[in-house]
């Protein structure tokens, strides 16, 4: 299954127990034409994006506001730092500025592996390395990885809690 995929059965999950209130973002388009082949199956022919969109999912748990960006990998062995954009990531540091929980669930497909990357980590490492790259080395040294399941499919929730914990005990 795709990561997106996963993502939405768990947060399905997470809202029918009662964990977390947690959705998709909509990408913001601007439709252009549309086609009424019958008058129950409207077609969008044509569309542009209006504005670039944020980031995929945000939520809240414990009183606490979070915000991700989830990507899948098919290298092998890297994570192509172009793949989040520079709107992104100012929009994960804000999260941060105003104290939520901002970081990423990047899935290495071949190597079925996906990992909860604080966006802190994250950040420090894309403002000290000099490469267009995080070797999937880094992730498994310095993020923890999300094992599957079945139900939900992809925890991640723990994960927001602890930094929860961390965070917020004085």
């Amino acid at each position: 299954m795709s990561l997106e995929y996963d993502l939405n059965l768990t947060n399905e999950y997470y809202r029918a127990h009662q964990l977390a209130n947690v959705h998709k973002k909509p990408t913001p388009i601007q439709v252009v034409s549309v086609s009424y082949p019958s008058r129950n199956k409207a077609k969008i022919v044509e569309a542009y994006y209006k504005t670039p969109s944020t980031t995929d999912y945000n939520g809240v748990t414990l009183g606490v506001y979070f915000d991700f960006e989830a990507k899948e990998v098919t290298d092998m062995n890297r994570f192509a730092l172009p793949r989040i954009h520079d709107h992104q990531i100012q929009h994960l540091k804000d999260v941060m500025f105003h104290q939520g929980c901002a970081f990423l669930i990047i899935r290495f497909v071949k190597h079925d592996l996906t990992f909860f990357v604080p966006f802190e980590k994250f950040y420090h490492e894309l403002s000290i390395t000099s490469l267009r790259s995080i070797p999937l080395s880094w992730f498994q040294a310095e993020c923890d990885i999300i094992p599957h399941g079945f139900t939900p499919p992809i925890n991640y929730l723990p994960h927001v809690h602890q930094w929860i914990k961390e965070k917020h005990v004085k």
